[in-house]
This record gives C-alpha cells, structure tokens and sequence, in this order.
C-alpha cells in the first residue's frame, strides 16, 4: 500500500493523510481532482478509505469491508495516453542505459556501474527498482546479477527496470570487451526464444495462437517459448529463471507460467526475458492492434534480425532484436 489511494463513486477522490495531502495537490495530482486527508495518526490508510466510501465498493488492496480486486487486470489494455508516456519513458531509458554501457571497461566494479545507471536515469526523472549488473563470471553463474565489487571482465550483462508516473520498462545489454566464443550463440538463442514468444503473444492477442474456442491465455504463450527452447537446443533453461511477461503499471502485470490463465491484450507493453547460460535478450514491446514496435530502442544500439522458432499459429517473420556490443 503506497501513500494515497484513489477512489471512483460517481466521481474521482484521492485519499492520504495529512502528511502528504498538500504535495499531492501541489505536485502529483492534475487539476480538479479531490484530496481528503486525515489525521495521520488516527487511522491507517485501508481504514480511512473503508470509513469514507459508500458500500459495497471494491479495492485493489486489503480494506475492511471491501471485496479485492485484481488490480492489473484493471489496468490492462493500455490508454492512447499511456501508450504516449511509454515511448517516451522507453526511449529515455534505453539512452541512459546504453550511454553507460558505451562507456564501460573491463576492470569497472559491478556496484560502480549500477550507480552510474541509478544517476544517469535520476537525471531523467526515472526509478530505478531494478539495476542487475552482472560481470562475466556471475552472469554464468547466476539468472539474477545483483551488483557486488567483482570486476566485469570479459563481458557483462546489465538489466533495469524502471518506473516513471507509474509506468514500468525492462531491458537487458549485453557488452562484450573479449567475448567468449559462445557469446553470439547464445544470445541469438535467446533472442529467438524472445521473438517467438512475441509472435506468439500477437497470434495469442487475436486469438489465434491455439485455434481452440477458448481465448488463447498467457499459459499458451508459455508453451511456445517451451517449444521455442527446445528448438534452439536448450530445453531445460526456461526451468532457471521466469520468462517475463505483461508490463506497464508494473515491471510484470503477469508473468506467463504454464499454468497461466490470463487473457493476453492489445495493447499491452510485453517484457519477455529469456535467458541461455550466460545470455540474456529483453526488451519492453509495445504489442497494438495495427503493430508491435519496442519502446527501450534508441537507434543508437546494433540489432540483428532473428526468426522465431516455428510454432503453430505464429508467423515467423524476422524480428529486429537487440544484439550484443563485440568491442
């Protein structure tokens, strides 16, 4: 539970305590939307919404007397206007991370990199929730790279997300000072895996992914990948880490497991992350109606062009992926 909670009953209320009240209305909120506050000492947050709201009513997050609702499936599909902030937001964070990138050598501290991600993107008005900086011995090692004072030495992988007004972007680079033979392999298994669960999530969107009558769900995305990694000869790599999934109002709206029942929507911004020993290849995409495109791209950072892995009901047309920076 954050702050402040935002209500609708016939018109939109915001309320917080006393603490935050003015900075809301002074910084946060835009014109005409109402603030009540409350003594921050006499009531929790949960408490003064269910004593001020009329019943019954609902709340993404526990409130005596409330039903609970699922609050990302609230926030899915996309507005135009969120649409808009997040290619703005993708774009910025791509050129604050790919700027530090540019700029890495062999023998920085993984801790030093991540606070020269955290302080490029702070210039930008962006969070940083997550900053992954993993150096050529602990990318190997380890799906979750967090910074430590080991030295990147022959390549690193560096993974952020970010928030900004609420919006979330994902995006791995991979930098190599003295690749290792299997580098490029890799990677590109890993970015086939990625196009074809974005083919698949296009094909699952229109619900055609399954030809089934039932709607085409994040679990059937979940199986493409599957065949995906067994095609490029890694069967087992999907079990080390979680292959993404829906983003926007959260680094992951849902994260496709097998199981997975929920619906895939355009549009959406979809992170998938599959990871190969090593490797890494993400990006947050923008899946619409008419296209998908990628926010986290500046133009600035070589990509090649990579076939999904043929899967029924996709198509597997090249998609124009990150590659890895061979210096």
């Amino acid at each position: 539970v954050g702050v402040a909670a935002a209500g609708y009953d016939g018109e939109l209320r915001v309320i917080t305590d006393n603490i935050e009240a003015d900075r809301l209305l002074d910084e946060e909120l835009p014109d005409g939307v109402a603030v009540e506050s409350f003594p921050w000492h006499t009531s929790s947050l949960a408490e003064a919404v269910a004593d001020r709201s009329p019943a019954p009513a609902a709340a993404d997050f526990d409130v005596p007397g409330f039903d609970r609702v699922d609050g990302g499936r609230l926030r899915q599909p996309l507005t135009d206007d969120d649409v808009d902030r997040y290619r703005e937001l993708g774009r910025e964070v791509a050129a604050a991370l790919e700027t530090v990138c540019r700029n890495l050598e062999p023998d920085d501290p993984e801790y030093e990199v991540a606070a020269g991600i955290d302080i490029s993107l702070a210039s930008r008005d962006v969070n940083t929730p997550v900053v992954l900086v993993g150096g050529a011995e602990r990318a190997q090692t380890y799906r979750h790279y967090t910074p430590t004072d080991a030295t990147l030495g022959d390549y690193a992988l560096v993974s952020v997300t970010a928030e900004r007004a609420g919006l979330y972007a994902s995006l791995t680079r991979t930098i190599a000072f003295d690749a290792p033979e299997w580098l490029k392999k890799r990677h590109r298994a890993a970015a086939r895996v990625e196009a074809t669960a974005l083919a698949a999530t296009e094909a699952a969107a229109d619900g055609e992914l399954t030809g089934s009558a039932d709607s085409d769900t994040a679990g059937d995305v979940f199986a493409a990948i599957r065949e995906a990694y067994d095609a490029v000869g890694h069967p087992d790599e999907w079990r080390e880490h979680h292959q993404g999934g829906a983003a926007g109002f959260a680094s992951r709206e849902w994260i496709a497991t097998p199981e997975s029942d929920e619906p895939v929507r355009r549009p959406m911004g979809y992170a998938w992350n599959p990871t190969v020993h090593g490797a890494k290849s993400e990006d947050t995409h923008l899946v619409a109606p008419d296209r998908t495109e990628t926010l986290t791209k500046t133009g600035q950072w070589p990509t090649h062009e990579v076939e999904p892995v043929a899967v029924e009901g996709i198509s597997t047309e090249p998609r124009e992926l990150t590659a890895p920076v061979i210096r």
